[in-house]
């Protein structure tokens, strides 16, 4: 069985914008969600910039019934909870109803749990006040929380996976939600992922020197993929959420289609050939992108547009060098290719989601968002694919056909191609 898989809802909270409305207008215009947080100063991290959502837990009234708002505390759960339910009713469905949803799971990624509602519980623990602590600890920081959420609050009955994968978390979580559809094994499932970079785990990554920090003063300034300039990833946070369903099943309730999801593929570098912990193996890259391309039975002069990984550090160009070999094509024949870390920072397992969102408006919408910041290019990327496919402003064109990518720690890979619906 080979079921056609189509998007039809969005939902997104990211640091540039709370909703598809304002987050579609951020990426046309280029607006950075980038600024200067004091706290990370009086830290003494070196990177004190970061992208957040303007969102505050309280803004779920409406979403969540009372009973579960009150004593919420965990932020990621909190932004994968209003990302997946907009999504839900933006593909036209309502939030209500005492039955099961047999046919309708779930796949929704994230990294770790709020690392600031596990201190919470340590310390009334080891201050001998676990009375204290409440009824909703375990289900805020057990990694299955966000699924568990969304699950109970739409009543889906059919796979409910919590995933993890790092940085290819998002994509990979779409990826399997549309293995199950295009297998048989359901007919529509929510899929994405949500992070929230609290202090602790920002402190972990600015102790490994991979973070920006020489635009602290700068902060819409400090994420620049591609840039010869670049000093650094900027942390981020968020979620992203899509509804993906099978064709006919969508068609039969009247929804709209924003796009189809023609193929993917998710594999690892083993950690061998040059990939570690912390950097993906060239060969696995090349290999997720040439089997997610075969799997959607296109040719590569069939991609219009390449959204990267491209995190702003020195895997940029060896990102640019994969993607060459991969599509064998290069200088003015390269599709285009944009980051969205230029205006939001990489918000780690949320990454891959946000930027699908995008992916998919600019799909819909025929246009590519601009790379900010990359006003010089890395020479060496210049040398493969030419300046004319790196956009510093939006460029409106037609999209028939995106390539979207993320590499995570562990040396784990995702690739998704997706296209306009055609009849």
């Amino acid at each position: 069985m080979s079921n056609r898989v189509v998007i039809t809802g969005l939902g997104v909270v990211a640091p540039n914008g709370i909703g598809v409305p304002d987050f579609l207008h951020a990426i046309q215009n280029g607006i950075s969600g980038i600024k200067f947080y004091p706290e990370f100063e009086e830290l003494k991290f070196n990177c004190q910039v970061g992208g957040f959502p303007q969102f505050e837990i309280e803004q779920l009234h409406g979403y969540i019934s009372e009973t579960s708002l009150y004593g919420l505390k965990g932020k990621g759960i909190a932004y994968g909870i209003r990302a997946a339910l907009d999504a839900w009713v933006d593909a036209g469905n309502e939030i209500a109803g005492e039955d099961t949803l047999w046919d309708t799971g779930c796949v929704f990624g994230s990294s770790v749990a709020d690392t600031d509602v596990i201190k919470n519980a340590i310390n009334r623990v080891d201050a001998k006040e676990s009375k204290k602590l409440g009824s909703r600890v375990v289900e805020q920081i057990m990694n299955s929380g966000i699924t568990a959420y969304i699950s109970g609050r739409l009543g889906l009955g059919n796979r409910i996976v919590n995933n993890s994968a790092a940085c290819a978390t998002g994509t990979q979580s779409i990826f399997m939600g549309y293995e199950y559809i295009k297998t048989g094994t359901a007919k529509r499932m929510v899929v994405g992922s949500c992070e929230f970079v609290d202090r602790y785990i920002f402190g972990g990554f600015d102790s490994m020197r991979v973070l920006s920090r020489k635009y602290n003063d700068e902060p819409e300034r400090a994420s620049r993929p591609m840039s010869a300039s670049a000093g650094g990833f900027v942390p981020g946070s968020g979620a992203g959420a899509l509804i993906l369903e099978e064709l006919e099943y969508a068609l039969a309730r009247g929804a709209k289609i924003y796009g189809e999801v023609v193929g993917g593929s998710t594999n690892s570098g083993g950690q061998r050939n040059g990939g570690s912990m912390t950097a993906p193996s060239p060969v696995g890259v090349v290999k997720c992108i040439e089997d997610a391309i075969a799997d959607a039975k296109i040719s590569t002069d069939a991609i219009d547009l390449v959204s990267g990984h491209l995190t702003a550090t020195i895997a940029d160009k060896l990102e640019i060098q994969n993607w060459v070999q991969a599509l064998k094509r290069e200088g003015d024949n390269f599709p285009l290719v944009n980051s969205l870390k230029s205006m939001v920072g990489h918000s780690l397992s949320a990454a891959g989601s946000i930027e699908m969102v995008a992916a998919v408006l600019q799909l819909k919408y025929n246009f590519a968002h601009p790379n900010l910041n990359l006003e010089d290019p890395i020479p060496e990327i210049v040398d493969m694919i030419g300046t004319n496919n790196l956009p510093t402003k939006k460029v409106d064109r037609e999209i028939n056909t995106i390539a979207k990518a993320n590499f995570g720690f562990g040396d784990v890979n995702s690739c998704l191609i997706i296209s306009k619906y055609k009849a």
